[in-house]
């Protein structure tokens, strides 16, 4: 088995690790003066350390390793979209009410008709307890 393979082998965690996740981009792969050379991007600071993480439980010396690991933020990957709101409808309550609460304007209840036309035909016409989406 070549010095490349041999290595590869000794960092496959890590190696599968930039392979799986998300924000990292791998530049070069290559074997230099009988190490293993790594060139890579991250997305953030903490996928950075995550693989630095990974590296060193495979050989907290990597003394086999040279690896260049660097921040790209335009591989960051996109955040978890915001769970929606819901809001469960109370006696007297209006669009223009909840709209008040949500969002601090009255005038925003379209908003909320909107993403609830599934079960609203008419903005004024809510029924207590009817569970409403509301929208950021």
């Amino acid at each position: 088995m070549d010095r490349f393979e041999e290595l590869k082998m000794k960092y496959s965690s890590v190696l599968k690790m930039l392979e799986s996740q998300k924000g990292v981009k791998v530049q070069n792969l290559h074997v230099k003066d009988d190490k293993l050379v790594l060139k890579a991007l991250a997305g953030t600071e903490q996928i950075k350390n995550s693989v630095w993480d990974q590296i060193k439980k495979v050989d907290p010396k990597y003394a086999d390793l040279m690896a260049e690991i660097n921040v790209d933020s335009s591989l960051a990957p996109a955040p978890a979209p915001a769970a929606a709101k819901t809001y469960t409808v109370q006696p007297g309550d209006t669009l223009s009410k909840i709209s008040k609460q949500f969002y601090g304007d009255a005038n925003k209840y379209m908003k909320i008709f909107d993403a609830n036309k599934d079960q609203l035909k008419d903005p004024n016409m809510i029924k207590v307890g009817q569970v409403l989406k509301i929208p950021s």
